[in-house]
């Protein structure tokens, strides 16, 4: 794959397309939105199947009250807005009226990330990942590009208990293709390697690739896996990277606090104490801006990642 050549799709795209073949093949299924049906691209379904939508208005704890009693009535409804909304606002319907029920409702977080730009700190979701994983129950899903996205949707419908995705407004390059392998649960190794490993969420995965392609080129050999499903976390593709690489490096557009670095440094502390450091935001808020350059000054981008190899590797020795 040429990475500088990639086309760029917003991954929002990826969730309108999963609702629309859900839709076309469920009647059990079910869009609920909180009047940004066009932002989470839930408006697709609005058109093109209508009975199966429903916009409750900016209403965040009503959107997630009603979801619970159509999961109690048999239907799998879908929930759609703004991630920093859904998982800031309504934390305690999802807490309480969902998760300690064990109810299959999904929760589209959109928006997610600093990339959202000049909406600002308000709007950035960056705090999402860490709300959500630490509720019993709930399964937890970052995918890395539009058509990941679409296959998570798709998926979900399946499993049992509440699910909650996350995704981006902005194209992201897309790496992935209809026949990259998914499952829920379980990560993708994205490039083999022997020096040190990176595990990555979000549009984070292209910035590991990029960096890997540069570190090749100063002969160091870096993994790259797309931890797509941040709970269940995938222990054994952990592991197996501690073994083999002997160092790790994590990369999410989210808080350092809570999110896919404390996940996976759980399971190291625990079973393979190992160099680990982490490519993140700080303790602190986004502002508003270009997308590219929030992610440039935020310290979410290929050179970041290297920067973080070198210094795993300088204590891995």
């Amino acid at each position: 794959m040429n990475l500088n050549s990639v086309k760029r799709v917003p991954q929002r795209d990826g969730y309108g397309q999963g609702l629309l073949a859900l839709c076309a093949q469920r009647q059990d299924v079910v869009v609920l939105d909180a009047d940004v049906a066009a932002s989470t691209r839930t408006n697709w379904v609005k058109d093109q199947y209508p009975d199966h939508f429903y916009n409750v208005g900016i209403s965040e704890q009503d959107l997630v009250g009603t979801a619970a009693g159509l999961a109690l009535g048999g239907m799998i409804p879908y929930v759609s807005t703004y991630g920093v909304f859904l998982s800031g606002r309504a934390f305690d319907q999802m807490r309480t009226t969902v998760c300690y029920n064990n109810l299959k409702v999904r929760f589209g977080g959109a928006h997610a990330g600093i990339s959202v730009g000049p909406d600002g700190a308000t709007h950035q979701a960056l705090e999402d990942i860490a709300l959500a994983r630490v509720l019993p129950h709930m399964t937890v899903i970052a995918p890395c590009d539009s058509e990941e996205t679409r296959k998570a949707v798709i998926a979900a419908a399946d499993i049992d208990g509440p699910v909650y995705f996350r995704f981006g407004r902005e194209a992201v390059p897309v790496i992935t293709d209809e026949a990259t392998p998914f499952t829920i649960g379980k990560a993708r190794l994205v490039r083999p390697g022997k020096d040190c490993a990176v595990f990555a969420c979000g549009a984070m995965v292209y910035e590991a690739l990029m960096a890997a392609q540069e570190l090749a080129g100063r002969g160091i050999d870096l993994q790259v896996v797309d931890l797509h499903t941040i709970k269940p976390i995938d222990e054994e593709a952990i592991l197996a990277a501690a073994h083999t690489c002997g160092a790790i490096v994590t990369a999410e557009e989210h808080q350092l606090a809570g999110g896919l670095f404390g996940a996976v440094a759980e399971v190291l502390s625990r079973k393979a104490p190992v160099p680990v450091e982490p490519v993140a935001v700080g303790d602190t808020f986004g502002e508003s801006g270009a997308p590219e350059e929030l992610m440039a000054a935020y310290g979410l981008s290929a050179a970041a990642i290297v920067r973080a190899v070198e210094a795993c590797l300088a204590w891995k020795g």
